[in-house]
């Protein structure tokens, strides 16, 4: 297993664990007190329960190292799983409706609703706090399986505090001497909807991964890392790619040097380059960069002291996300750099 996904993994275990362990407590609450609402929450802890095993064994595929089958590694797998666990969430919200309905036509008492509150209100607590840190922890490794499993965490807990609150309000009426069942199946059907929107939210990120969109935080990145690490042999750099596989980053870019470099140096500098992202994105990070040699018109964006120069240096290039995914290299000076 590959040492960058290896604590993804470990992680994953925990919110698998933590998953069986409040579905087995929402439904203790939901055999308490009979609630359709609370039957909501446990509905969505199944799925939580699935996903997280999904996403465990998403995470131990995607730590493979790639082979003769599977070049760019196995990380696409992160995403093939981030999108069933979106169809579950969305399928579950569909059958929270569904129940919340027949229990508006049907209306069924509800019983210890203050001790039922009380157990969901801790689920919610330790959900909040394992699926920021799950977050948190997959945005730094860029595991869209960890990020996935932490945002369903997530929405989770928001779905438990609105039906806490409504539940509360129910509790309230109730003890007012109030006949308020009709809540407890709107509250429901008001969070299966909140519970469907995530999960379509899910599944557009990844048909985003799918069709390779440009991730346009990385593309970022990489523009503040090499304006922070330029040579000035670096006279242009354009052409920029980034895909994202799992835990792994696949940049490609064309650098124009001088054209006097030898082939040892141009080695160098192409190996600077490379140096500078892997430190940005981390060891999993491949970078494959093509050198140019320059041309008459770059003379006038190249600082250096050259014998061949054939017009006058103006200023450098600024490398801005928009320059650096140019797909040619920057003739027009004057659309590129900055005006005084």
């Amino acid at each position: 297993m590959g040492r960058a996904a290896d604590p993804n993994f470990e992680f994953q275990k925990i919110v698998a664990a933590v998953g069986v362990t409040l579905m087995a407590i929402k439904f203790f609450a939901y055999i308490l007190t009979g609630s359709v609402s609370i039957l909501t929450d446990a509905m969505e802890s199944i799925v939580n329960v699935v996903a997280a095993f999904i996403g465990l064994f998403a995470l131990y595929i995607s730590s493979k190292p790639a082979d003769r089958t599977h070049p760019f590694g196995h990380g696409k797998i992160e995403t093939v799983s981030a999108s069933v666990e979106g169809t579950l969430i969305t399928v579950a919200g569909c059958l929270i409706i569904l129940e919340s309905a027949e229990r508006l036509l049907n209306p069924h008492p509800v019983e210890d609703l203050d001790i039922g509150l009380m157990l969901i209100a801790l689920t919610a607590a330790v959900n909040f706090a394992t699926g920021r840190a799950a977050i948190v922890r997959g945005r730094k490794s860029r595991s869209s399986a960890l990020v996935a499993s932490g945002k369903h965490l997530c929405s989770d807990t928001v779905s438990s505090a609105g039906i806490i609150a409504g539940l509360g309000v129910m509790l309230a009426a109730q003890a007012a001497g109030f006949d308020a069942l009709w809540l407890d199946p709107v509250i429901a059907a008001a969070f299966g909807c909140v519970i469907i929107y995530s999960g379509l939210g899910v599944i557009r990120s990844c048909l985003n991964d799918f069709m390779d969109r440009m991730d346009e935080a990385l593309i970022g990145d990489a523009a503040e890392c090499l304006s922070e690490k330029r040579h000035k042999d670096w006279i242009d750099l354009y052409g920029l790619r980034i895909i994202k596989y799992g835990p792994r980053v696949y940049v490609n870019l064309q650098a124009v040097f001088p054209k006097y470099l030898t082939l040892e140096e141009f080695s160098y500098e192409t190996g600077e380059i490379a140096d500078a992202l892997k430190e940005k994105f981390g060891d999993s990070t491949d970078v494959s960069v093509v050198a140019v040699p320059c041309l008459d018109f770059c003379c006038t964006y190249c600082e250096y002291d050259c014998p061949d120069r054939k017009e006058k240096y103006i200023r450098s290039l600024e490398w801005t996300p928009e320059t650096l995914c140019c797909t040619e290299p920057h003739a027009d000076s004057t659309r590129l750099i900055t005006e005084l």
